[in-house]
């Protein structure tokens, strides 16, 4: 076996595979010993293992017998047997690396090796799935193992009250969604009280799928907000104006970086339609954006392809998955600029309370893995941003999959024609069919061309994702066809119905290219399952997305010169080459993408991890009168050396401006006069003051009752942190909307933003110690001490920060003049360049 990983593999990879069979070797030998185990010696060994541990044995030592037991367990429960890849799956997972698995090798059953052998430890493992149904399925099946062997289960769904979320998390093994486990976090580091908290500290996590969670999702963060109210006539009014537009006379359309601007026309219209002089004074900054987003709703975004309208509501599709992304919104006003063109109600835009990337969330685990059919192509960046190495485990099977080359028509219709008939002929030999689509909008129009046709088939996509694992699960069936949006239903396993092998196995149509080839791979992996027979063939045109941004005008050109009619294509592997080509390049450039997303991301996370820990502290604290302290005397020391430096004499210090500050911030009126600190120097002056706060603090104690000021210092230090740092959240988010006018000034925006957040944080630690200081010294204490949300916990929603961005975008701002060189050093004037966005 080993002779054929040498040959399928790299000798890196190999030499780990290698390595990691010498340990299979081991577990192989003691299954019949464990074995003739009887179930209560089998369920022992947990106890056993978890004793071991405690006398100092560490996880590496008992592998290879918890591997061994694991898999009896797994034998006398679900009937399932691992293999000997699956172990070498499981031990990559434990090292905490990304296991590339081929769709069909059972990486569910593989997730459970490690996830027993970590949670022996009793500090919690999370086991990380792209959707609710997923995670309840897996969590339900693999509980068998655990349960039989003494641990517990839990499942993090969206709608769990506090305490079964406690409980979910309580568990030995807590399965969920990316988003729901990021969000506690977030919800977490909101909480009033420490009970109310529900994660425990973030050790060991695998994510199935690790490639849609960890790459396609990076670039979107995880938002907790609450709303602000706004006028939402300004949406209407840009959109009844947009809407009298002409393209091209009015507007024009960059479809390679999917922006919009408008003509020296447009401009014009659009100051005789709002009675204003010039759309472009800094005045109408509001009205300008407005209608640039008005524009783009009409222009870009496209219903039933980046959207759909149900029940009233504009819901997002993700590009990747054709799910639909229920909860999340378009930021900066795109979303309300849709709901208006779509004639709904415009929902207020909101207002960020808490939010972090999926980068810095799972990279806080003290442990993370992953497993996905597809990884190889994003390991630089698994390397990268999360120091995680991928490697390849060989199949159980050898993969006899057949995949052909791609097929190039000139028209979308011509290729669609084409895949039609292709499905025709399969379904006629009674072979099934899985078509995977890049929208909606176009699994609708197939769906149309094949009823035509009279060929019975499933159309599964974002409207219908609550069936799809019942309906991909059936995609073997002989004489099945099944429609899909990209990997609608990913997860779930297609069997062969009986007779399939003999005509082919599943055949797989692609009627379009992904910018991302991991996308690709997802698809034609549906087919070739554990050595099952099976192929998959790309049907493209001169006119999709990917063959208009690279070179479909060369090839367009040789296929006229060479007089191909409508429907007769070119099948060549060097346009297949070509285009994996440019799908590199795509990748690269949103790697790039989800790269800046994380540097300026990086920047709040250092500012979160101190916001969170010092909350976290309070929380935890019975006693936080030092901190409290340690807040005051900062700002005593900040008031004197502004008002009595040491670089000037001490007969021009502002001694009265200090007694001023100090008697109406932390004194009572009068506390302290200038004549009570002439004479003084610097270090006697923020001595004398702070024995004085001392002193109206023990007496406000005194009167109060220990009790009642410890509560009353962390109602204070609550509200004053948690108010000041989400202020401070909003601020930072709108510096960074503007930071990249910085290069039109020759300076490194991130370099600024970094500089410029680093003053911004500073500034908002001193804002939180000068409220700290002057509520716990001046306020009036109630009796009835109860800590409340700076915000109105009705309000709160969990919300995405943008969609998924499909392409490089840079916003302008309006302080750029039109014709001036564009910002980003493209030489271009601005107006033609980054300006059209």
């Amino acid at each position: 076996m080993l002779g054929l990983v040498k040959k399928i593999f790299g000798d890196s990879n190999e030499r780990e595979i290698k390595k990691l069979f010498k340990t299979v070797d081991r577990i192989n030998q003691m299954e019949p010993d464990f074995a003739s185990l009887s179930d209560e010696q089998l369920a022992h060994k947990t106890i056993e293992f978890k004793e071991r541990l405690e006398k100092g044995e560490d996880l590496d030592d008992l592998l290879p017998e918890a591997f061994a037991t694991v898999r009896e367990a797994s034998k006398r429960t679900l009937g399932k047997r691992h293999y000997d890849v699956q172990l070498i799956g499981g031990m990559v997972l434990h090292e905490g690396r990304i296991a590339e698995m081929k769709t069909g090798e059972g990486k569910t059953l593989v997730g459970t090796l490690p996830v027993y052998l970590n949670a022996l430890a009793g500090k919690g493992v999370h086991v990380v799935t792209v959707n609710d149904y997923l995670a309840q399925r897996d969590s339900a099946e693999m509980a068998q193992i655990y349960n039989f062997l003494g641990l517990t289960v839990g499942v993090n769904l969206h709608d769990l009250s506090h305490d079964e979320k406690q409980a979910a998390y309580a568990c030995d093994i807590t399965y969920g969604t990316n988003n729901e486990f990021g969000f506690d976090y977030l919800r977490d580091n909101m909480v009033m009280y420490k009970e109310q908290m529900v994660q425990r500290p973030l050790q060991y996590a695998i994510i199935d799928e690790v490639d849609s969670i960890l790459v396609d999702e990076a670039r979107t963060p995880l938002i907790i907000s609450g709303q602000a109210a706004k006028s939402t006539e300004l949406y209407f009014a840009a959109n009844r104006f947009v809407q009298r537009l002409q393209y091209e006379e009015d507007y024009t359309v960059d479809i390679k970086v999917r922006s919009v601007a408008l003509t020296e026309s447009g401009v014009a219209k659009a100051e005789r339609a709002f009675g204003i002089d010039n759309l472009f004074d800094h005045e109408h900054v509001t009205l300008n954006h407005h209608i640039q987003q008005a524009l783009k709703a009409h222009a870009i975004m496209k219903r039933d392809v980046d959207y759909v309208v149900q029940d009233g509501e504009v819901l997002i599709v993700d590009e990747f998955t054709g799910r639909l992304m229920t909860g999340r919104r378009y930021s900066d006003g795109l979303h309300q600029a849709i709901e208006a063109k779509e004639e709904l109600e415009v929902q207020n835009e909101s207002m960020t309370l808490a939010t972090i990337t999926f980068q810095n969330y799972f990279r806080m685990y003290r442990k993370l893995a992953g497993m996905t059919g597809t990884a190889k192509t994003e390991e630089e960046e698994f390397k990268k941003i999360y120091g995680l190495d991928v490697v390849q485990v060989p199949t159980n099977r050898p993969n006899i999959r057949q995949d052909n080359p791609d097929v190039v028509y000139k028209s979308e219709m011509s290729k669609f024609r084409a895949v039609v008939n292709e499905i025709v002929e399969r379904h006629q030999k009674n072979q099934p069919v899985l078509v995977g689509t890049v929208s909606i909008e176009n699994s609708e129009k197939l769906s149309d061309m094949l009823k035509k046709k009279g060929i019975s088939h499933k159309v599964l996509n974002a409207k219908y994702h609550a069936e799809e694992a019942e309906i991909v699960s059936r995609a073997g069936v002989p004489g099945s066809v099944t429609i899909a949006t990209n990997m609608a239903g990913r997860g779930t396993d297609i069997l062969l119905g009986e007779g399939v092998p003999d005509v082919g196995g599943l055949h797989i149509i692609g009627t379009e290219r992904h910018e991302s080839r991991r996308i690709d791979n997802q698809l034609r992996g549906r087919a070739g399952r554990q050595g099952d027979p099976g192929s998959s063939q790309f049907y493209l045109s001169l006119e999709d997305e990917l063959m208009r941004r690279f070179g479909a005008e060369n090839i367009m050109n040789m296929m006229d010169r060479l007089g191909f009619e409508e429907d007769q294509p070119i099948e060549s592997r060097l346009i297949t080459r070509a285009i994996e080509s440019a799908q590199k390049r795509v990748e690269g450039n949103n790697f790039d993408l989800r790269k800046v997303v994380l540097q300026y991301d990086d920047v709040m996370n250092q500012q979160r991890e101190i916001i969170y820990k010092q909350r976290r502290e309070v929380l935890y604290s019975d006693n936080v009168r030092e901190i409290v302290l340690e807040m005051i005397f900062p700002v005593i020391d900040r008031i004197v050396k502004a008002h009595a430096p040491q670089d000037i004499i001490p007969e021009e210090w502002e001694l009265q401006s200090i007694a001023d500050y100090t008697n109406a911030t932390l004194l009572q009126e009068g506390g302290v006069t200038a004549e009570d600190l002439q004479g003084k120097e610097q270090d006697e002056i923020i001595e004398y003051l702070k024995s004085l706060v001392l002193r109206d603090y023990d007496a406000k104690e005194e009167i109060m009752g220990s009790e009642t000021m410890r509560e009353f210092e962390k109602v204070i230090l609550l509200r004053a942190v948690d108010s000041k740092w989400m202020d401070h959240i909003d601020a930072m988010d709108q510096l960074r909307q503007g930071i990249h006018l910085r290069a039109y000034g020759g300076t490194d925006p991130l370099r600024e933003y970094q500089f410029e957040g680093y003053e911004m944080f500073q500034e908002m630690i001193a804002s939180i110690q000068e409220e700290v200081a002057m509520y716990i010294m001046k306020a009036q204490v109630e009796r009835n001490l109860e800590r409340k949300s700076v915000v109105d916990e009705q309000q709160i929603s969990t919300n995405s920060s943008e969609p998924t961005v499909k392409r490089p975008v840079v916003n302008a701002e309006d302080q750029i003049g039109r014709n001036d060189p564009c910002p980003c050093g493209s030489g271009k004037k601005f107006k033609n360049c980054h300006g059209q966005s």
